[in-house]
């Protein structure tokens, strides 16, 4: 290119409106075709959501210590036994009971934190749940395939194995 024309560019970025660019009904119809005419594949896309689940690489894992389907015996009669799972992660241990009817559990050493339901690949917003200042927390929606829970408390995040509901 010659000089002229590089002048010609010059403050072009001046030129441009302030307000962004909002391609609303554009750019859904070019994620329309694309989807179309070059889906992304399955196993990429479990991919891209596995490596999603890793976005808090500061956080710790809770490792799964007990789990009632595994490691408990089972007693005649009892048809519909809740789960029971523990984790632990350095000093602390979260205790789930999981139900037909959702959730709950306890952390310890007690104390508050937010706790989010994380769901296989789902467009919405995990379930949010609190736990108060003695670490007891419920929920009301029972997990469905894939699960896991992150904990945010005062100074860490951690986040629980990811299991089979």
């Amino acid at each position: 290119m010659n000089a002229d024309h590089d002048d010609a560019f010059d403050g072009a970025e001046d030129a441009l409106p302030d307000a962004e660019f909002d391609g609303g009904p554009l750019e859904e119809e070019l994620r329309g075709a694309a989807a179309v005419l070059d889906p992304v594949p399955a196993e990429l896309r479990r991919i891209a959501v596995d490596a999603f689940a890793l976005h808090d690489l500061d956080a710790r894992l809770a490792e799964l210590t007990f789990d009632s389907l595994v490691d408990a015996l089972p007693v005649r009669g009892v048809t519909d036994a809740p789960r029971m799972l523990t984790f632990r992660s350095g000093d602390l241990t979260v205790d789930v009971e999981v139900t037909a009817q959702g959730l709950m559990g306890q952390l310890l050493p007690p104390q508050p934190a937010r706790i989010e339901v994380l769901g296989g690949p789902q467009p919405a917003a995990p379930d949010t749940l609190t736990a108060d200042a003695m670490g007891r927390f419920a929920g009301t929606v029972a997990p469905a395939g894939p699960f896991a829970l992150r904990l945010r408390t005062d100074g860490e995040v951690v986040v629980t194995e990811w299991l089979r509901a």
